[in-house]
């Protein structure tokens, strides 16, 4: 009797034992799951979708770390039907302005979600100003976290998370605080009435390109004229400058601008030969473009107008992004006078 108490009493006891040991490694588990879950989703259950970001450039990643602005390259203007001349960045993309915002002193007031929102401009030594755009406007305002935004007319630039693509201008208009940018500062021209903050415009501003010298000859397809600050450049039937796309290829001739990029510049038609007017014709040929229609080739790289470009002598589109450039009687890039 004594002996089998004393066995029940030993298995009773490696029970015990083992019960424990199962109840520690089922408390550990569960408290290092824990961490774990709430780092894979700072605070969200493991394996749940995060926030959605991005700014309307093709990336998708949240608001940018301090210091990691996005430059503006080199600006340019854009003619918009509604807004008039419009300021964009190297990329096409809007810029705009805060009625919060002061331009005397600068200062801005968008900070947090607001600059998520609505990313300010940074300004860099590569931010510059484009054809139609004056040096003199722009200027530089560094910001709570030491970050350099840039600034036109004294009034900070800010980007518009919800346009989507180069000419978007959904902005606009939001929130009765947000406007477009014209080129010097002021509100673009839809929403200019009642600005009582904004600079004057200048009379001779440099968005209105003087008329060329040498106007496109009668009957004349293809024909130089004389800008004032580019020298001689290509101009169309209408003395409308023609502009080459530095993404685009000679050998073999290939045009890399589609889609988005044909909304804004548009492919030359072809020339007879009879009308060419003060330029080699060796220079000039045409190609087929994947749809079938022909376009204007020069120096063996397709040709293409300016949306931005409303009168004859305009030469707005030139500079844009660092790929487009006029073209001079030689088929290049012009070097000025």
């Amino acid at each position: 009797m004594t002996t089998t108490t004393k066995r029940y009493g030993l298995v009773a006891l490696c029970l015990l034992l083992a019960g424990l040991v199962l109840m520690a490694t089922l408390n550990s588990s569960k408290s290092s799951a824990s961490p774990s879950t709430q780092a894979a989703g700072y605070g969200q259950a493991a394996g749940s979708p995060a926030p959605a970001g991005g700014y309307g450039y093709g990336d998708s990643s949240a608001s940018p770390a301090a210091g990691a602005m996005k430059p503006g390259g080199q600006l340019a203007v854009r003619m918009d039907a509604q807004l008039g001349a419009v300021l964009t960045d190297s990329q096409g993309f809007t810029l705009y302005r805060f009625d919060k915002d002061t331009a005397k002193p600068p200062a801005s007031n968008c900070s947090g979600g607001c600059a998520t929102t609505w990313p300010p401009v940074g300004n860099d030594a590569a931010t510059v100003a484009g054809t139609g755009v004056e040096a003199a406007k722009l200027g530089d305002l560094t910001r709570a976290d030491g970050t350099h935004q840039l600034t036109v007319g004294g009034w900070p630039a800010y980007r518009y998370a919800q346009d989507t693509a180069p000419g978007d201008t959904k902005g606009q208009g939001v929130g009765g605080t947000w406007f477009a940018l014209a080129p010097d500062g002021t509100k673009a021209k839809a929403a200019a009435s009642g600005d009582t903050q904004a600079t004057p415009a200048p009379a001779n501003t440099a968005t209105a390109m003087p008329q060329p010298t040498q106007p496109s000859q009668s009957g004349a397809q293809l024909s130089l004229m004389n800008h004032p600050q580019l020298g001689q450049i290509m101009v169309d039937a209408n003395g409308m400058t023609l502009y080459h796309f530095a993404k685009d290829t000679a050998w073999p001739m290939k045009s890399n601008c589609d889609a988005t990029c044909l909304k804004t510049w548009k492919p030359a038609p072809p020339v007879e030969a009879s009308k060419i007017k003060g330029i080699d014709p060796k220079l000039v040929g045409k190609m087929q473009r994947p749809d079938g229609s022909w376009q204007l080739s020069i120096n063996c790289t397709p040709a293409y107008t300016y949306t931005g470009d409303q009168n004859p002598g305009d030469a707005l589109g030139n500079g844009i992004g660092g790929v487009w450039s006029a073209i001079n009687a030689q088929g290049k890039a012009p070097t000025g006078k």
